[in-house]
């Protein structure tokens, strides 16, 4: 090991621990572009190996003497981002090219489930909206409500008719023992909601509150 990569040795030893294990370090000598050394080398790198470092040419610098991320692959079609800096000595010279090679595969699986969780929804199927007819009838309680601006246990009785007559409208009360669950949604009595739902039936335009 020369003196410059040991001198670099331990910052490659760092990143590599905090990156691991998604990420390659490498230490390029930019005279003989030759790896000096590499850090948790991907499959085909070690050191004496040719540096390529040519390609850095053709790339702007995203800072002074540091280039990237820029992406790269590997022979088995995994996906890097990667960064280089120049490092210089006392006289400004090049005297390495440390490499940060970062393998994209576990972040890519990460961001598309992440996506797929973040997707949005297309809405309730509407088959299984009519099966779960109690989701229908809160909804249809609670946009009454939103609409009124009134909570639903201080809705007067020409409010409860309304609502009544657009549950029923809606089909709520062709359900088999739908008229306990409305009772309890309402926060009236069994007997009343009977009461107001026959009012409500002898008056078929009372749809409004």
């Amino acid at each position: 090991m020369s003196d410059v990569t040991a001198r670099w040795a331990p910052v490659c030893e760092a990143i590599v621990r905090l990156l691991s294990p998604h990420a390659e370090v490498a230490l390029h000598d930019p005279v003989t572009d030759r790896v000096l050394g590499i850090w948790n080398a991907f499959p085909g790198r070690a050191p004496g190996d040719p540096s390529l470092l040519g390609e850095l040419d053709e790339l702007p610098p995203s800072g002074k003497d540091v280039y990237g991320p820029y992406p790269k692959s590997l022979p088995d079609g995994r996906r890097l981002s990667s960064v280089s800096a120049v490092v210089r000595d006392g006289d400004g010279r090049a005297e390495v090219v440390l490499c940060v090679n970062v393998d994209r595969t576990a972040f890519d699986d990460a961001a598309r489930l992440l996506s797929g969780f973040a997707a949005p929804t297309s809405g309730q199927p509407q088959v299984l909206f009519e099966r779960d007819w109690t989701e229908q009838l809160n909804d249809l309680v609670a946009e009454f409500v939103r609409d009124s601006g009134t909570p639903v246990e201080r809705l007067d009785k020409d409010q409860r008719c309304a609502l009544l007559s657009r549950l029923d409208g809606a089909g709520v009360f062709s359900h088999r023992r739908s008229m306990p669950v409305v009772a309890r949604a309402l926060r009236i009595s069994r007997s009343a909601t009977y009461q107001l739902l026959a009012e409500t039936r002898k008056e078929p335009d009372a749809d409004a509150p």
